[in-house]
C-alpha cells in the first residue's frame, strides 16, 4: 500500500506539474530496455479524461508495456487520484521501469458532476486548460526526453481530442488516433455530412424516426433515425456537439495511424471502408481481453490493469454464487448516465415483475436529485429478488456461471466485455455511440434487445422475460458463437493478435 506520505507527494500540486514516475518502487521483474545502449520507442497516450476512454486506452499501454515500449499515460489530476484510491494500477505498473503517469489539472473543480450532460464539459475543459498544460510540459520538457528516456516516438491521442492533430503537426510528432468507440459508431460519425445532405436526419421530435438510413456504405439500411448518434438534442440542425464531433472525426484522416478496439469478424466490413478514409488502421480488440491472453502468453500473470474510478463491490460474487446457473440479469449503465427517479421506477418494477433475480449496479450519482429516499425504498422491496451496489467488478460479474443477461446503456467498453463472456443483452442507450452500438446489437449480430427511447415496466418485463426465458436457448447461442469468432481474433494468428504485432513494428519504424 502507499503511505500516507507518498500520497500526498503524488497529489501535490507542485509535484504534478510534471509526472510522477512508478520506476521509483518497481520488482526485480520489472521489464528491460530493448537495448543496452539505447532506450525502446516512446509512446504518449493521451485519453479524454473520462471512465470509458481510460479502461481501453490503459489497457493498450499494458499491452505496450509487455512488449518493451516506453509508455508515458496523460491523465488529469482528478482521476488520477481516483485511480490510486481505487485501481490496483500502480501495483500493476510498477513491474515496468518504463511506464510513468503524467497528471494534469483538467480545469474542473472537484466537485464537477462530470455525469450527464455535464459530462460534455470535460471535452471544452480539456481544450481550455489540460491540453495547453500538455503543451507546455511537451515543449518546456523536450518532448519527455531523459537520460534513460527517449523523447516521445509518437502520440497515441483520444479521436475527440481536436487538439492533437494540430499539435503533432507543429512540433512533427508521429500522430495515432484512438477511436475508443466501436468502427460502426466511427464510420457514421464520419459520413454524417453525407447522412445530413441526403436528408435522413430527423427535422424535428416527431419526425419518422424509424426511416432508414440509405447513405451510409457498409451499413446501408441497418440504422434507422432513431439510431443515430444523439447528443441531448435530436435535431441535428441544432445541436452543437454534433457539428464538433463530425469536425473532429474528420480530422482522422490526418493521422498517420488510426486504432480500433474492435475485430474483423464483428465490424469488418465497415473497417473495410474507414481504411480507404485512413489506409494504416489497426484492429487490436477486443483489448481487454487480448491484454489478458497476451499476460498468460508471456507469462506475466494474469492481472489486467483495472482503471475503475470506484471502489468495487466484491460481496456481489458472493451473491452469485448461491445462485443458479444463468439465472441472473446484470444492470448497469455505466459510468455517466443519469435515470429520473420515474425511469428508475419503471425500471425496477419490470424488473420485480419478471420475477428474474437480477444484480443492480447504482452508482451514487446516477439518480438525477436526490434519489436516497426512493433507492432506500426499492432496496427495502428487493431483498427476496435482488441485489444492488454501488460499483461492480464488471468483467468478473459478466463471467460468472450465475449471469445470463446484461441490462446494458451500450456503451462499448460494456459491449465488448458482453461479446467476450457470451452474454447476451438488453440495451437501453443514454447517447452518442450507444444509439448505433445497441442497434447492431439487437438487429445485426442478434445478440440481444434494442429498447432505446422507451422506459415501460411492462417493456421491461417482457423483454427480461424474452431473453432470460423464452428466446434464452437462441440468444445463448449466438451469443456463444460471437464469442468464439472474439476469442479467435487475439489467438495466435487472430486478426487482431496479428494486427498487434504489426503496430507494435509500426511503433519502431518511427524511432528516428
Amino acid at each position: 500500500m502507499l503511505s500516507n506520505a507518498f500520497y500526498k507527494l503524488i497529489s501535490s500540486s507542485s509535484f504534478n506539474k510534471f509526472s510522477y514516475l512508478l520506476p521509483s518502487f518497481c520488482n526485480s521483474q520489472a521489464v528491460t530496455m530493448a537495448s543496452e545502449n539505447e532506450p525502446p520507442a516512446h509512446v504518449v497516450i493521451f485519453p479524454l479524461p473520462a471512465q470509458g476512454h481510460y479502461n481501453s486506452m490503459l489497457n493498450l499501454a499494458h499491452l505496450l508495456c509487455l512488449s518493451r515500449l516506453h509508455v508515458t499515460f496523460v491523465v488529469s489530476d482528478f482521476y488520477h487520484r481516483r485511480l490510486l484510491r481505487h485501481a490496483a494500477v500502480h501495483s500493476i505498473f510498477s513491474a515496468y521501469s518504463g511506464f510513468r503517469f503524467l497528471p494534469l489539472p483538467d480545469g474542473l473543480s472537484d466537485d464537477h458532476p462530470r455525469v450527464g450532460g455535464k459530462a460534455l464539459e470535460i471535452i471544452s475543459a480539456v481544450a481550455a486548460t489540460m491540453a495547453p498544460a500538455f503543451k507546455n510540459v511537451m515543449v518546456n520538457d523536450g518532448l519527455l526526453a531523459s537520460a534513460s528516456r527517449r523523447r516521445a516516438t509518437c502520440i497515441v491521442a483520444d479521436g475527440i481530442l481536436d487538439f492533437a492533430t494540430d499539435f503533432a503537426a507543429e512540433t512533427g510528432i508521429p500522430l495515432i488516433s484512438f477511436r475508443t468507440s466501436g468502427a460502426a459508431y466511427f464510420w457514421t460519425l464520419f459520413r454524417l455530412p453525407e447522412i445530413i445532405a441526403a436528408g435522413e436526419t430527423p427535422k424535428n421530435e416527431n419526425d419518422a424516426m424509424d426511416e432508414l438510413i440509405m447513405s451510409l456504405p457498409a451499413m446501408a439500411g441497418i440504422l434507422r433515425r432513431r439510431d443515430l448518434p444523439r447528443f441531448y438534442n435530436p435535431v441535428y440542425a441544432d445541436d452543437p456537439s454534433v457539428k464538433h464531433v463530425i469536425t473532429v472525426t474528420r480530422q482522422s484522416v490526418r493521422a498517420q495511424a488510426a486504432i480500433m478496439n474492435t475485430f474483423d469478424d464483428l465490424e469488418g466490413l465497415i473497417v473495410s471502408e474507414i481504411r480507404k478514409q485512413i489506409p494504416r488502421t489497426f484492429t487490436l480488440g477486443p483489448i481487454h481481453a487480448h491484454l489478458k491472453s497476451r499476460l498468460v502468453e508471456t507469462n506475466s500473470g494474469s492481472s489486467s490493469s483495472s482503471g475503475s474510478f470506484w471502489a468495487e463491490d466484491w460481496s456481489c460474487i458472493d451473491w452469485l454464487d448461491l445462485q443458479g446457473k444463468k439465472s441472473v440479469i446484470y444492470v448497469s449503465f455505466g459510468s455517466i448516465t443519469i435515470v429520473t427517479k420515474e425511469q428508475l421506477l419503471e425500471l425496477w418494477q419490470g424488473l420485480m415483475n419478471s420475477k428474474i433475480r437480477f444484480l443492480w449496479v447504482i452508482r451514487p450519482d446516477v439518480i438525477a436529485g436526490k434519489g436516497d429516499e426512493i433507492l432506500k425504498g426499492l432496496v427495502e422491496g428487493t431483498k427476496e429478488l435482488g441485489r444492488f451496489v454501488d460499483w461492480a467488478p464488471q468483467e468478473v460479474v459478466l463471467n460468472h456461471q450465475a449471469v445470463g443477461g446484461f441490462f446494458t446503456h451500450s456503451g462499448w467498453n460494456s459491449t465488448v466485455e458482453s461479446i467476450v463472456a457470451g452474454v447476451p443483452m438488453i440495451c437501453w442507450p443514454y447517447f452518442a455511440d450507444q444509439m448505433v452500438v445497441s442497434r447492431f446489437v439487437g438487429e445485426v449480430w442478434k445478440i440481444g434487445i434494442d429498447i432505446k427511447d422507451t422506459c415501460d415496466r411492462h417493456i421491461v418485463e417482457n423483454v427480461v422475460t424474452e431473453l432470460m426465458e423464452v428466446r434464452k436457448d437462441e440468444f445463448q447461442e449466438r451469443a456463444e458463437h460471437m464469442a468464439k469468432l472474439a476469442k479467435k481474433a487475439i489467438s495466435g494468428g487472430g486478426s487482431s493478435y496479428s494486427n498487434l504485432d504489426d503496430f507494435i513494428e509500426y511503433i519502431n519504424s518511427l524511432i528516428n
